[in-house]
């Protein structure tokens, strides 16, 4: 496989900081520096800054429930960033993002072949978020969030939206753009206090407290593989 592939496979990083690991001359393949594109197989040992990343094989799907203030990223020089959080003993790295200042649930796998699968558009994966602005809303903003908003030069997909009071509201998305609700909202004359994501496709966080992760469940698991397409998986996700 190409060595970008290895690194998400192993849950290392994704291709496109593994790119930027071998550019940066970071990565070894049996001793010698790698390049782009080069290729790997189970005979060869690959490493990164001289440590050995070993083939491995159990995929790993966990479920985290992100304070404010943890970073989505996986590079290990960012203060509070969300691998050193969590401390999983396995490579994994995290689906997505969910921006420092928000909160909520947030997915991590060492399955680098399932990331583009959740992440794209097309599919209309939901996401679910509790959203709190800094004044009270009327109807009309409700229609108008609903409808879609023109921002970073293009208009927001409809989505759903719920009163849940004066100044809270619920949304469900299918598309992640960058900051998309805050920006949505400011369009609309709104700043975003608190922003809380609650659901992602059919993974809720309840009952997950503040900071702590766990496994999918065998029924989450099933669930999720048979959204992106993939029906024959064992319990163990392999």
């Amino acid at each position: 496989m190409r060595i970008n592939k290895f690194f998400t496979q192993h849950g290392v990083c994704s291709r496109r900081e593994a790119d930027r690991l071998i550019e940066t001359h970071h990565v070894t393949i049996n001793g010698r520096v790698a390049k782009i594109g080069d290729q790997v197989g189970l005979s060869d040992v690959v490493a990164c800054d001289g440590r050995v990343i070993p083939w491995k094989t159990v995929p790993v799907y966990i479920k985290y429930h992100k304070p404010v203030g943890v970073t989505t990223t996986s590079e290990a020089h960012v203060p509070r960033n969300i691998i050193a959080e969590i401390g999983h003993r396995e490579r994994i790295f995290p689906i997505g993002r969910l921006d420092k200042d928000s909160s909520g649930l947030i997915l991590l796998t060492n399955d680098g072949d399932i990331v583009n699968e959740i992440l794209r558009t097309e599919h209309g994966h939901e996401r679910e978020y509790e959203v709190t602005v800094d004044r009270p809303f009327d109807q009309t903003f409700l229609d108008r969030m609903a409808a879609g908003v023109m921002i970073l030069g293009a208009r927001t997909k409809p989505c759903r939206m719920e009163r849940q009071g004066s100044r809270r509201f619920k949304i469900v998305l299918t598309e992640g753009r960058n900051r998309q609700i805050r920006r949505m909202c400011q369009a609309l004359g709104h700043h975003v206090v608190a922003l809380h994501r609650i659901r992602i496709m059919h993974i809720m966080i309840r009952g997950l407290g503040l900071g702590m992760w766990q496994p999918l469940t065998e029924e989450e698991r099933r669930t999720l593989f048979e959204a992106v397409g993939r029906r024959r998986q064992t319990a163990g996700g392999a």
